[in-house]
Parts: C-alpha cells; structure tokens; sequence
C-alpha cells in the first residue's frame, strides 16, 4: 500500500503525452515521465485492501501493494526487486501491456484504479538509471544444454529463468534479430527496440546464446536436433494470420497487418527488407479489425500520412462502462481508445467486409460492406448478427490491412518435424501443467501452445515452463511460480 489515505487524497493521472500532431511526425515513444511529485502521488493511491484482488488480476502474479509501498517510500532498490522477482521484462510490461491487474484493484470498484503499469515503467526505468540493473551470472552451471525456439516475450523469458537455473541456454531465431514479436510487431512508439537491445545485453552477459537467421526444423533433422539437447522450448508464437477470403481478395493494396508493420519496424531501424514497399502515404485506409494489431496500424498509418483511416470492427460496439455482465474483478470489454486513435482515426462497428473492389490494373480502388445488426445472450454476449437491410455501400480505399488475429502457429518445420501433437484449437498440444508436449524432451509455451495472447501471458507461460524444464532435467526446481503457493507436497 501508499499512504493510508492516498485514494481519498489524489485522483489518478497519468502522465503527459506529446501532442499527436507532433508525435506522429517520428516514430520515438512520446509517454513523458511522471515528475516525482507525482509519482508519489499516484503510488500513494494503492490501499490497505486486505485482499489485494491485483495479484490474481496479472498474469505474472506481480506483488503490487509491496512495489507501490516502495514506491512511496522513495526505496527504489526495493522497488526493483520486488519487481524483478516475479517479472524478467517489466520494461516490456510497463509499456504494451492492457493491464488486467487495473482492472482487478480494489480502488477500481468505485474510483478510477492505481496507475500500476505507470507505476511498473517507472520502476524499472529508474532502476536501470541508478545501476540496479545488472548482469546476474549462475554461480554453477548444470552441465544440460536447453534449446529455445523462438525469441518473443515467451522465448525470452524461459531462456532468463534457465539460465538462472545453471542450464547452458541457446535461443534459436529465424529472423535477422532476436525479439520476435516484440522487435517487429509492435511499432516503435509503443516499445523502442533500444529497450529489447537494452535488455539483450544483459542476457548476454549472464552467459544466453542467441543464433538468428535459423529456422529450426525447416531443413534439417528435427530429431538429430532434440537429441543433441538435453531439452527444447518450442516459443515460435502464433504466425499464421486470419485471412479475408472475400471476392477480391488478390487485388493489389491488400495485406496482412503484421507484414505492414514489420517493414516499417525494419525501415525505422535502417534494416533492409525484400518484397513490395507497403505504404500508407496519402492514400485512403481501412483496418479491418479492432484489436491492439489494428490499433498498431492505425497509429503506423497515420506516421506514413495516410490520406484518411478508418477502422472496421465486425462486432458489437463495446459500452464505456462496466455492465452488469462485466463484475468487478474480471476483466471487463470496454471500448478502448488508444493513443493512435487520438492521432486520427474514423471507427465503426458493426461492419462486414463483403468485397474488394478493383479497377482495371488489378488495384484495389474500394470495400462493398453493410451494417450488421448483432443477437446477444442472456449475459449480452453477440452470438449472430444479421445484415442489415439496404445498408449496403462502396467505401473509396487504396489500402487494405487485415488485423483480424492469428489461427495458429507455422506447423510447416518444427511443428511437423517434430512430430508434434495438436490440440483441438490448433496450437501445440502441451497441458499447463508441465507444459510437456508430446515429445518427452520437448517443451511449449507462449501464443505456440497458448492461443494468441498478450505480451504479459507470454512472459508467464515462459517462466512457468522454464520451471517444468528446470524440473524435468534436475528432478526438482528452485525456480519460482506464481502458482507455487497453491502446491502441497504430500508425503
């Protein structure tokens, strides 16, 4: 907690923002710092609850009261550790994540919740300006070598928590550099990549190997590959994008939003590509698809001056408020406005993409879409939608990007090689358990076992089967888990 009578003294702010017609003029993070007075002020907010419903809210299992006392007290060291102990990349959190934890505080029931991922980037980034951040080496090493495939958020942090465990550690990249998703799908003015090399470094220095430009399993043996390691971490993500396949489909300024915003994140770090140059330069622009991809776009679009944006969404508008669907703690679905919509942006709900119109060259001249009129459930959930009659109409536009979420992860390659099991909804089958896939050696974590999920999952399903890994190869584990308090050992 913060002052014991922070809630009723300060009300929650955030902290200033560069102007959106001076932002979207670079692509450099524009989230000014809190002055110290401030941050004092918002820390203090945190309150004695009693059950602090914030920890179950994230995903990490963050000890937030503690971090925000600390906070308070101006013990940054503290802070820090506290942090760290159940977060690797609160670096990457403090910026990207949606913050299920705000929505689960006890202050969120009737007032505005704390600020805690303000609070989060504040921490670390004060720490790293004092020097607590710094290089942790295993005083022993194990002797067992770990293989991780794929160097996201999910990749990134197994390899940290098996390192610190002793195990000599390999990520394996297919890209040019390592980050995954992080480095390329998330533009540079929500997440810097000077933060990801930041935080690379140090990995290095506490003994990870990283290898890029290598797809695992593609063409060699799979299985020489598994034997030559004492276990592998399968963290290659969820790659394959929900496609359109709609008349028109092949017409040229169609593309899926993950190639848009990969090419600006290599064009913005001077990184060549091939392929066609996607831009959004003066032309007319619909995002089809409502989610943190689109948004991404929206806001990369806007830095390319795109003529206009317009966002489509096919479900319902969401409410502003919690409904009574929607009870305080879960995680409510609100409308949500980010900070590229405050850049420029028209959005609509309720839209269904019914084709693609073209001209004579084969370009991409317009959309043909209709209202939609949605049936809910008892618990307001839409469950069909109709179309609504006579609302049909052209939308001029001369690029396309689709936004619309991930299927599954790549199976060609590892996946196949492997002999990997799928689940039901198509990602790698892996019990959260123990995070073991079908073969024995070979382990699953991240959106690859997961489902397409947020930054803040993927960090914990690193970690968590790190632990497992850590387990099978040694017979027990010292590493932690959030869950860890909820295990008995019976004798």
């Amino acid at each position: 907690m913060g002052k014991v009578t922070g809630f009723k003294e300060y009300d929650r702010e955030l902290p200033k923002k560069i102007a959106p017609t001076e932002r979207v003029e670079n692509y450099n993070e524009f989230v000014q710092e809190y002055p110290a007075e401030k941050l004092n002020e918002q820390a203090a907010r945190c309150m004695n609850c009693g059950v602090p419903f914030c920890h179950s809210g994230c995903p990490l299992g963050n000890v937030i009261p503690e971090f925000n006392e600390a906070v308070y007290q101006g013990k940054w060291e503290e802070a820090y550790l506290i942090l760290n102990s159940t977060n690797n990349f609160p670096e990457f959190t403090g910026r990207i994540c949606p913050a299920p934890c705000e929505a689960a505080c006890v202050l969120g029931i009737n007032k505005p919740p704390v600020a805690i991922e303000e609070i989060e980037r504040h921490i670390i980034e004060i720490a790293y300006s004092k020097g607590y951040v710094k290089p942790s080496t295993p005083i022993l090493r194990t002797g067992k070598n770990v293989a991780v495939i794929g160097s996201g958020p999910a990749g990134l942090a197994a390899a940290a928590q098996l390192n610190k465990a002793g195990h000599n550690v390999t990520v394996y990249e297919r890209d040019d550099r390592p980050g995954g998703l992080l480095r390329y799908g998330i533009p540079d003015f929500k997440l810097e990549k000077s933060v990801i090399d930041r935080r690379l470094e140090i990995m290095e220095q506490e003994g990870v190997k990283f290898v890029c430009n290598v797809e695992v399993g593609k063409d060699g043996d799979m299985k020489a590959f598994i034997d030559q390691h004492d276990a592998v971490v399968a963290a290659g993500g969820s790659t394959i994008p929900r496609n359109l396949n709609i008349p028109g489909r092949d017409l040229k300024g169609i593309h899926f939003a993950m190639d848009f915003l990969k090419q600006q994140n290599k064009t913005v770090g001077n990184i060549s590509f091939t392929g066609e140059r996607i831009l959004a330069t003066g032309k007319d622009v619909v995002v089809i698809g409502g989610g943190d991809t689109g948004s991404d776009c929206v806001g990369t679009s806007n830095r390319q001056h795109a003529n206009t944006v317009k966002q489509f969404e096919l479900m319902v508008q969401p409410p502003a408020e919690r409904t009574e669907n929607m009870p305080w703690p879960t995680y409510p679905m609100l409308l949500k406005t980010t900070s590229s919509h405050e850049e420029g942006c028209e959005r609509f709900w309720g839209i269904n993409t019914k084709s693609f119109l073209g001209n004579e060259n084969g370009e991409l001249r317009a959309i043909l879409v209709s209202d939609v009129s949605w049936e809910l459930d008892a618990l307001g959930r839409p469950v069909k939608f109709n179309e609504v009659s006579g609302s049909e109409r052209e939308i001029p536009c001369q690029l396309i990007l689709l936004a619309m979420g991930f299927l599954h992860p790549q199976y060609p390659g590892l996946v196949e090689n492997a002999g990997l099991e799928i689940d039901g909804r198509g990602n790698v089958k892996a019990d959260e358990r123990n995070y073991q896939t079908s073969v024995a050696k070979v382990f699953a974590a991240g959106d690859m076992r997961r489902g397409q999920s947020l930054v803040v999952w993927a960090i914990s399903e690193g970690r968590e089967a790190a632990r497992k890994v850590d387990e099978f190869l040694m017979g027990a584990t010292t590493l932690p888990s959030k869950d860890r308090v909820n295990e008995y050992v019976i004798s």
